[in-house]
Order: C-alpha cells, then structure tokens, then sequence
C-alpha cells in the first residue's frame, strides 16, 4: 500500500469513526458524511421542516452547523485530534424546505498545530448558499488507533 493509500484509508477510518459516535450531525441534524479523505470532507443534509425560521427558509444556525461539522471532518482527517479556535460564515442565498445542501470543505494551510480550512455550502441546482472558513486547533490525543 502506498503512503498516499494509507493516509486516504486513516482518513476514511478517521471519518467512520466520529460519524458513528456524532450524534448532533447524523442523528439530531440528520447529516449524512459523503467523503472524508486528507484535508478534505463533504457532508449532505436536506432541509427539514425543523430546519425552518420565522421566514420559512432554513436558519442559518443549521446551515453552519452543516459547515461546521465537514470542517470538523475535514481538520481531523489527519488523525490528530484537532478543535475549532475560529469560525466565520456568510451567508449569500436562502435555503428552503427540502433543499439538499451539500457542503465541500478543503484545507487551504496546515502549519504547525493550527489549520485554515473553507467550506462551501451548496443547494441541489448547484448554487452556492454560504461560504464558511474555520481556523482549527490541534489537542493531544488521535481520533483512531491506528
């Protein structure tokens, strides 16, 4: 197996493993982990009618959760265990009742124990609905044994 093999398998084991154990993302948000591989995670969840505000559109806590948790994919697929220190969002259109976003996040810099990873939330005709950039920390600890 090649070294680039064994760091896309960790990170795929990384992934099963805090998805099975994330119960905020799968169970109460009903997040579905579509890739995690180094430096990268993509998450879906389709918008609910729990998901809704006041207008009828998604509330924007729940479209950064769905950012926040493929950033949390994305900076521990390294196997380093590894925390939000900042995050920030913009939102640019509304979600509505059974939109399917899909968010992409990509590591852009790993230096050292501090990350910068984007996140692109996007609905089901492709258009981009937030745009989410963390900063992670990593702790002590790895999330698998590998």
């Amino acid at each position: 197996m090649s070294f680039a093999n064994s760091a896309e398998a960790l990170a795929t084991m990384v992934g099963n493993t805090m998805f099975a154990a994330d119960v905020a993302s799968k169970d109460t948000m009903g997040m579905a982990l579509l890739l995690c591989a180094p430096g990268h995670a993509r998450m879906r969840m389709q918008v609910r009618a729990l998901h809704l505000n006041g207008h009828g559109i998604c509330h924007g806590g729940f479209i950064f959760t769905l950012a926040d948790s493929t950033f949390a994919f994305a900076c521990n697929s390294h196997n380093h265990n590894a925390v939000a220190a900042a995050a920030s969002i913009e939102f640019l259109k509304p979600a509505k009742l059974d939109d399917v976003l899909t968010c992409t996040g990509q590591e852009q810099v790993l230096s050292g124990r501090h990350g910068v990873y984007d996140m692109t939330v996007r609905n089901q005709h492709d258009e981009v609905i937030a745009l989410f950039r963390g900063k992670s920390a990593q702790i002590p600890g790895q999330v698998v044994t590998p």
